[in-house]
C-alpha cells in the first residue's frame, strides 16, 4: 500500500513547494516511486501535463523531481486570478469557467469528492503520496469548505509535517501560534514540524526547537539551512519576480510586470544567461532606453493588462524601442497585445468588448471558450533551429502577419512576424529552455554551452542532497501513514 504525509505553512511562501519538490527527488532516489499531490492551488504560472491538462508549475517540477510524467490529479484543484476578485476554476486540468471569490469559496466543498479520488488514483499508482498545502494552515475563517488544508488531511486521514519559515522571524510564534487556533481535530493530525531556510549557525537554534516542541508535543525537525540553489529552480508565484536581480550581463531584455502576468517561468532560460539580464519593470517605472529587447509576456487577461500597460506609458516606451529599429517579442498574451484588436465579445475575461491593440502586428485577436492545451515541438522559422513547448491559450489570431510565422509546426505556421522583421509574437510557452534556439535568438549572446535543463536537474540533485543532510528521512517516511 502506498503511504502518504503532507506538508502545510504557517503561511505563504515559507518553502512548501521546494521542500516537497526536493523530498520527491530524495525518496524517489532511494527506489520509491513517488508522487506529488496539491489538491488546491492557485496561480498563474502552469504547465501543461502529459494526459493533457493543466496544473500550477509547482507540481510539473514536483513531478520531475519525483522522475515521473505530470498529471492533472498531481493538482485537481487550480484556480487562476483574473482580477482582485475572481479566478479561473481548472478542475481536473479543464477550465470549467470564472468565477467572483465569494462565490467558489462558498462552493468549494463541493469539490472534495474529485479531490479525493485523484489522490487515490495517484496513491494507487505510488509507493509515497507528498503532499503539498495551499497558503497558511490557520486560515480559520475558511475551514469550513477547506479542500487545500485540514479538510483534505482530515478526509484523507494523511499525517500532517508543519513548516514555518525562520528567514521571516517570529518563526516560534507562528509554529506554536498555529497550534493554538486551530481546531483541535486537526492539530492532532500534525506529527511535527519543520524550520526552513536557517541561517548562520544551527547550534543557535536548539533551544529554539526544543521550545517549540516542548509547546507543541510533537518534534521539532530542521532546522533546514538556506540553499542558494534552489533559486535556479521555476518558482510558482509572481512574489518571486521581487526578489530576482538581473545577473548584470551586457543583452538587456526589459519584461514589463503586468498585474496578471502568466507562465512568468518562460523568463527563467533567458535570466540563466551570463551574458543577459532581464530586467522585470514595476508599474510606475518606464522601460528602459537601453533595452536591447523588449519582451512582453503571458497574461491571464490580456485586455486588462493591455489597459494597464498603457496606463503605466509603456506603449509609448515600446513603440519608442520599436521605432529606434530594435526588437520586440510577444508570448502568449503579449502576442495578443503586439496586433491590432483584442476582441472579447463573450466576456469571457470581463465585460464584453473589444480592445486596440498596439499594432506592431498585422494581426486580430477574438477570445474564445475553447483553451487550447497541448505540448509541441517546432522549427524556428528564421533560423531553421528546433523548439519544443506548450499551447496554453484561448484566443484564435489571424491576419496578414500570420503570412510570415514564428515558427512552423510541422507543415502549420505558429505566430506572426511583422514585415520589417523586428516584431514577432508566439502562442508557445517554454521556448526558452531549448538551447539551440535560446542561443539562436539571443545572437550569440551568452554561453551556448548552457544546458539549461541539466540546471534545473543538477538544483533538484543539490535540493535533495540538503534534505538528506538535515532532515531524517526514514524519520518522516516512518510518519507517512498508509493510505
Amino acid at each position: 500500500m502506498a503511504r502518504a504525509i503532507m506538508f502545510m505553512g504557517t503561511g505563504s511562501d515559507v518553502g512548501k513547494s521546494l521542500i516537497v519538490a526536493g523530498l520527491c527527488r530524495a525518496f524517489a532516489d532511494r527506489g520509491l516511486r513517488v508522487s506529488p499531490f496539491k489538491p488546491q492551488n492557485m496561480s498563474n504560472n502552469a504547465a501543461v501535463t502529459a494526459d493533457g491538462g493543466e496544473i500550477g508549475r509547482a507540481q510539473a517540477l514536483q513531478a520531475r523531481a519525483a522522475r515521473r510524467e505530470p498529471l492533472t490529479a498531481m493538482n485537481p484543484v487550480l484556480l487562476k486570478p483574473e482580477h482582485e476578485s475572481g479566478a479561473q476554476l481548472i478542475v481536473r486540468g479543464k477550465r470549467v469557467g470564472s468565477f467572483p471569490a465569494r462565490e467558489y469559496w462558498k462552493k468549494r466543498g463541493e469539490l472534495l469528492p474529485e479531490v479525493l479520488s485523484a489522490f487515490r488514483e495517484l496513491a494507487a499508482d505510488s509507493d509515497l503520496v507528498i503532499v503539498e498545502g495551499a497558503g497558511s494552515a490557520s486560515e480559520v475563517n475558511l475551514r469550513g469548505t477547506d479542500i487545500a488544508n485540514f479538510g483534505f488531511a482530515r478526509a484523507a486521514g494523511v499525517p500532517v509535517v508543519l513548516i514555518g519559515d525562520i528567514d521571516r522571524g517570529g518563526v516560534i510564534a507562528s509554529l506554536v501560534g498555529t497550534f493554538a487556533v486551530i481546531d483541535p481535530a486537526d492539530a492532532a493530525l500534525i506529527r511535527a514540524t519543520l524550520v526552513n531556510k536557517f541561517r548562520g549557525d544551527p547550534a543557535l537554534f536548539t533551544d529554539g526547537a526544543a521550545f517549540i516542541a516542548n509547546r507543541t508535543a510533537v518534534p521539532c525537525l530542521g532546522p533546514v539551512p538556506f540553499l542558494p540553489e534552489a533559486a535556479k529552480l521555476p518558482a510558482e508565484d509572481s512574489l518571486a519576480l521581487d526578489q530576482q536581480q538581473p545577473r548584470g550581463g551586457p543583452y538587456i531584455i526589459a519584461v514589463p510586470r503586468l498585474p496578471r502576468i502568466a507562465n512568468f517561468d518562460d523568463l527563467d532560460p533567458l535570466r540563466a544567461e551570463p551574458g543577459v539580464s532581464v530586467i522585470v519593470v514595476e508599474p510606475g517605472h518606464p522601460l528602459p532606453q537601453a533595452a536591447d529587447l523588449i519582451l512582453i509576456p503571458g497574461s491571464k487577461a490580456t485586455r486588462a493588462d493591455l489597459a494597464a500597460l498603457r496606463g503605466n506609458g509603456w506603449d509609448i516606451d515600446i513603440l519608442a524601442h520599436h521605432r529606434a529599429g530594435k526588437p520586440v517579442f510577444g508570448i502568449c498574451g503579449g502576442y495578443q497585445m503586439l496586433g491590432r484588436v483584442v476582441d472579447d465579445p463573450l466576456g469571457l475575461e470581463g465585460e464584453p468588448g473589444q480592445s486596440e491593440g498596439l499594432g506592431l502586428l498585422e494581426v486580430e485577436t477574438t477570445l474564445s471558450p475553447i483553451k487550447q492545451l497541448r505540448i509541441e515541438t517546432a522549427v524556428h522559422a528564421a533560423s531553421g533551429t528546433p523548439l519544443s513547448g506548450y499551447h496554453m491559450h484561448m484566443g484564435v489570431t489571424d491576419g496578414h502577419d500570420r503570412g510570415r510565422p514564428f515558427a512552423h509546426i510541422g507543415a502549420e505556421p505558429e505566430g506572426a512576424m511583422s514585415a520589417d522583421g523586428r516584431v514577432f509574437g508566439t502562442y508557445m510557452h517554454g521556448i526558452f529552455t531549448s538551447n539551440a534556439f535560446r542561443h539562436s535568438f539571443l545572437n550569440g549572446v551568452g554561453d551556448s554551452s548552457l544546458d539549461y535543463d541539466a540546471e534545473v536537474e543538477a538544483a533538484l540533485d543539490a535540493l535533495a542532497a540538503h534534505l538528506a543532510r538535515h532532515l531524517d528521512l526514514d524519520a518522516l517516511h516512518a510518519l507517512a501513514t498508509e493510505v
